[in-house]
Protein backbone atom coordinates (compact mmCIF):
# COMPACT_ATOMS: atom_id res chain seq x y z
CA UNK A 1 0.00 0.00 0.00
CA UNK A 2 1.36 3.58 -0.86
CA UNK A 3 0.33 6.97 0.00
CA UNK A 4 -0.76 9.60 -2.12
CA UNK A 5 -1.35 13.18 -2.26
CA UNK A 6 -3.73 13.65 -5.26
CA UNK A 7 -4.10 17.83 -5.59
CA UNK A 8 -7.85 19.12 -7.16
CA UNK A 9 -8.74 21.78 -8.40
CA UNK A 10 -12.79 23.08 -8.93
CA UNK A 11 -14.38 25.79 -9.68
CA UNK A 12 -17.38 27.02 -7.24
CA UNK A 13 -20.11 29.12 -8.29
CA UNK A 14 -21.11 29.97 -4.92
CA UNK A 15 -17.76 31.84 -4.12
CA UNK A 16 -16.49 33.92 -7.27
CA UNK A 17 -19.15 32.90 -9.53
CA UNK A 18 -16.92 30.50 -10.57
CA UNK A 19 -14.28 32.50 -12.57
CA UNK A 20 -11.65 31.55 -9.97
CA UNK A 21 -10.31 27.96 -9.42
CA UNK A 22 -9.94 26.76 -6.01
CA UNK A 23 -7.71 23.69 -4.57
CA UNK A 24 -7.84 20.65 -2.18
CA UNK A 25 -5.55 18.23 -1.46
CA UNK A 26 -6.87 14.79 -0.92
CA UNK A 27 -4.86 11.76 1.09
CA UNK A 28 -5.19 8.46 -0.76
CA UNK A 29 -3.65 5.04 0.38
CA UNK A 30 -4.15 2.60 -3.09
CA UNK A 31 -2.08 0.11 -3.94
CA UNK A 32 -0.62 1.62 -6.99
CA UNK A 33 -1.48 5.41 -9.32
CA UNK A 34 -4.41 4.31 -11.38
CA UNK A 35 -5.83 2.98 -7.69
CA UNK A 36 -5.84 6.17 -6.28
CA UNK A 37 -7.03 8.05 -8.82
CA UNK A 38 -10.38 5.54 -8.90
CA UNK A 39 -10.67 6.14 -5.02
CA UNK A 40 -10.44 10.09 -5.23
CA UNK A 41 -12.60 10.01 -8.39
CA UNK A 42 -15.23 8.69 -5.84
CA UNK A 43 -14.65 10.61 -3.11
CA UNK A 44 -18.30 12.66 -2.03
CA UNK A 45 -16.50 16.10 -1.92
CA UNK A 46 -14.96 15.26 -5.15
CA UNK A 47 -18.59 14.38 -6.95
CA UNK A 48 -20.11 17.14 -5.54
CA UNK A 49 -17.12 19.85 -6.20
CA UNK A 50 -17.01 18.41 -9.59
CA UNK A 51 -13.60 18.18 -9.14
CA UNK A 52 -10.43 17.39 -11.55
CA UNK A 53 -6.63 16.46 -10.79
CA UNK A 54 -4.34 18.33 -11.29
CA UNK A 55 -1.64 16.71 -9.71
CA UNK A 56 -0.41 13.42 -8.00
CA UNK A 57 2.63 12.81 -5.68
CA UNK A 58 3.44 9.69 -4.31
CA UNK A 59 4.60 9.88 -0.92
CA UNK A 60 8.27 7.79 -0.02
CA UNK A 61 9.89 8.87 2.37
CA UNK A 62 9.93 12.53 4.30
CA UNK A 63 12.88 13.99 6.46
CA UNK A 64 14.67 11.09 6.60
CA UNK A 65 11.96 8.88 7.35
CA UNK A 66 10.23 6.02 4.88
CA UNK A 67 6.52 6.22 4.93
CA UNK A 68 4.90 3.09 5.07
CA UNK A 69 1.54 1.98 5.53
CA UNK A 70 0.44 -1.11 8.12
CA UNK A 71 -2.71 -2.14 8.16
CA UNK A 72 -5.12 -2.38 10.94
CA UNK A 73 -8.45 -3.52 10.91
CA UNK A 74 -9.49 -1.22 13.64
CA UNK A 75 -8.24 1.77 12.47
CA UNK A 76 -11.17 4.78 10.43
CA UNK A 77 -10.10 7.19 8.58
CA UNK A 78 -7.74 10.05 10.99
CA UNK A 79 -6.38 13.40 9.94
CA UNK A 80 -5.33 15.79 12.79
CA UNK A 81 -5.25 19.57 11.91
CA UNK A 82 -3.80 22.02 13.05
CA UNK A 83 -5.21 25.45 12.53
CA UNK A 84 -3.12 28.76 11.51
CA UNK A 85 -4.40 30.87 14.19
CA UNK A 86 -3.35 27.81 16.93
CA UNK A 87 0.49 27.91 15.44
Amino acid sequence: MKLYLIHCGFYDLEMSAGIYEFHINIPVAAMDLEQAKMSVRRDPSFIQKKMHIDGIQELKALSGFRIELVPDARTCEQIESHLHRDL
